[in-house]
């Protein structure tokens, strides 16, 4: 039996296809349309993945969407009723497009969905997003914690898992959200909402927390159970088109910051304020789950679970034995958690956890043949090593790496969420001093103080990490080991309170400098055989060369652009920046052997992206 779940219309649309409750293929449709966050009905994702388990739509029994429309359609409407005249400008932007199609979407999917014949399922948002946190999950028996803006009227829950079972206990409801308190501070620091979050998350370690206790006072009110009541003065994302208010900007004394400006020490420690804020409400809200679930296991979905601080901050308070996240926790994930809804809670289909997650690494999206790469290669001039023997390809990457190489890594299946987990992962040696600079301004094109994740191969994560257990989807922070931590000089010091954010950056704090953040904390993939194969063996190879088992990561992509799927994505990334090795699957390219490398091409190219 086939069941195809569908996200769609807000942000990160996605598709996930399950083949008798086995996970087959999921991808977002930005993959595809190169529209970062893009927020249309997944047609290309739906077609990957039809094409993956080989079937039409004919054969797809359930199709099943991953929030109930008319309900959200109802918030909508009471709201701008409650805020009356106020949102008149921001009602008259929204109401066309649910007249169009949002209001008809059974409509519109029949005929998105040619050749489907079966009915349409509709969980609520919260009820997907917990169905993608448990269901794929390694245990029996869990609570289930999701948090996120909002989705039809909740904008967090607490659930319960067993078996094949799942009951949500507790809401949060609009318009009092963590999740929307968190993008306001996006907003007001001058990132981009429902895209910006984790910059403001990589942010927070440069201030101080000095704005928490005003937080708390003014904003929000943090209840012992981790559900909270916003002061709605402050904020406009009711009624108008921004998330703050005029005394929201009086309160912290300048208007939002406009985006591409220069950070300020007040963006600085307003980021740290919200984030010490944030972690306070979902420590609070994970004790609260144990209490009236009794369950010794957690799993988490929602946006608000790609905080990786706060997931690190509830593990190592102990509060459960373990947590396991889902790995694309944001709406696209619902897709995923929409069809595994149907399949084990409405079918009641057995399932039986084995002690490991059913996800599969994440990688479920497309893979490129050897004839779609070589015939590209061929058709762009490029000159390549072709290897057929994995052992020297190995070796020749593990060998650039340790010799300083930048590495573009495009291999096997793509990955489902937003985060790089070696497959399209732009990778390096993380005991460079230079090395965070070097990817941040000359490849990423990005802000200076964005920090780097660390790979670790997972029996060796104990010698670098203060992490208990694993972190095989990149969503923990834990603390970079005291033993492997340097001592600042007076000049390091002094340069740690400078303005300039990349005279911080370039402070060496650890032996692993390019994935040390200022506050000593790393955002850790453990990498193992099992899930990440080959890249699991160039991690080992590159271990025998040097004798560490840490390289950097990030994801395949530049600012603003989503993560390469096809070689001609990687190939294009590779020639526009300054990278100095690309992988495509059993390929190897070295940029000093490419006759058509403009420098002019990559400078201007650079330069385009005007951030420091």
């Amino acid at each position: 039996m086939y069941i195809l779940g569908i996200s769609a219309f807000y942000h990160d649309s996605a598709a996930a296809l399950l083949k008798d409750g086995e996970i087959i293929a999921a991808a977002q449709e930005e993959r595809f349309t190169r529209k970062k966050h893009d927020l249309a009905f997944p047609e290309q994702a739906i077609e990957y993945c039809l094409k993956e388990a080989g079937i039409s739509l004919a054969d797809v029994k359930f199709v099943s969407f991953y929030e109930k429309p008319l309900q959200k359609f109802d918030r909508l409407i009471e709201t701008y009723l409650a805020f009356a005249p106020a949102g008149f400008k921001s009602f008259s932007k929204a109401i066309p497009l649910w007249a169009k199609e949002k209001l008809f979407q059974r409509r519109e999917m029949r005929r998105k969905l040619p050749g489907y014949k079966g009915p349409f399922v509709y969980p609520e948002h919260h009820e997907s997003h917990a169905a993608s946190a448990f269901f794929p999950s390694p245990f029996d028996r869990a609570a289930v914690l999701t948090i996120d803006g909002v989705g039809e009227w909740a904008s967090a829950s607490i659930g319960l898992g067993e078996g094949n079972k799942l009951r949500l206990v507790k809401e949060m409801h609009f318009p009092h959200s963590a999740g929307l308190l968190y993008s306001a501070f996006t907003y007001y620091t001058g990132f981009r909402v429902n895209s910006g979050e984790y910059k403001l998350m990589g942010l927070a370690p440069y201030g101080e927390p000095r704005f928490a206790d005003v937080i708390r006072e003014k904003l929000v009110r943090v209840y012992d159970d981790g559900s909270i009541w916003l002061d709605m003065d402050y904020f406009n994302y009711c009624q108008g088109l921004t998330m703050t208010s005029e005394k929201f900007h009086q309160l912290f004394g300048r208007p939002p910051r406009t985006a591409e400006t220069d950070l300020s020490q007040l963006d600085m420690d307003l980021a740290a304020s919200i984030q010490v804020v944030t972690e306070e409400i979902m420590v609070k809200m994970a004790r609260y789950a144990r209490e009236i679930t009794g369950a010794n296991h957690l799993c988490l979905a929602g946006g608000v679970a790609l905080n990786c601080v706060g997931n690190g901050k509830i593990l190592r308070e102990k509060i459960f034995d373990e947590i396991w996240i889902q790995p694309a926790a944001g709406d696209a994930g619902g897709a995923l958690g929409a069809a595994q809804f149907v399949w084990h809670h409405l079918l009641e289909r057995e399932r039986k956890p084995d002690g490991r997650d059913s996800q599969k690494g994440s990688y479920l999206g497309s893979q490129p043949t050897r004839e779609e790469t070589e015939s590209f290669l061929k058709s762009a001039g490029a000159k390549w090593h072709h290897h057929d023997n994995e052992k020297a390809l190995l070796d020749s990457v593990a060998a650039a790496m340790a010799d300083g190489k930048v590495v573009g890594w495009s291999s096997g299946r793509m990955e489902y969420g937003p985060r790089a987990l070696g497959a399209r992962s732009i990778i390096g040696d993380a005991r460079s001093e230079g090395m965070q600079s070097v990817m941040n301004r000359k490849i990423k094109f990005r802000e200076s103080f964005r920090p780097f994740a660390p790979c670790v191969l997972k029996e060796d994560v104990a010698d670098y990490f203060d992490l208990e257990g694993e972190s095989p989807y990149m969503l923990l922070v834990a603390p970079v080991k005291e033993a492997i931590r340097t001592p600042l000089t007076p000049e390091e010091e002094a340069a740690m309170k400078d303005p300039d954010l990349r005279k911080r950056v370039n402070v060496k704090r650890s032996e692993l400098p390019a994935i040390t953040h200022v506050d000593y904390s790393a955002r850790i993939q453990t990498v193992d055989e099992e899930r990440h194969g080959r890249y699991c063996r160039l991690m080992k190879r590159f271990k025998e060369l040097t004798g560490c088992a840490v390289i950097i990561n990030t994801s395949f992509n530049i600012r603003g652009e989503p993560i390469v799927r096809t070689p001609e994505e990687a190939y294009n990334c590779f020639m526009k920046t300054h990278m100095d090795v690309l992988v495509i699957e059993d390929c190897v390219l070295f940029k000093s052997e490419q006759a058509n490398v403009d420098e002019k091409l990559m400078e201007d190219y650079r330069e385009s992206f005007p951030l420091d």
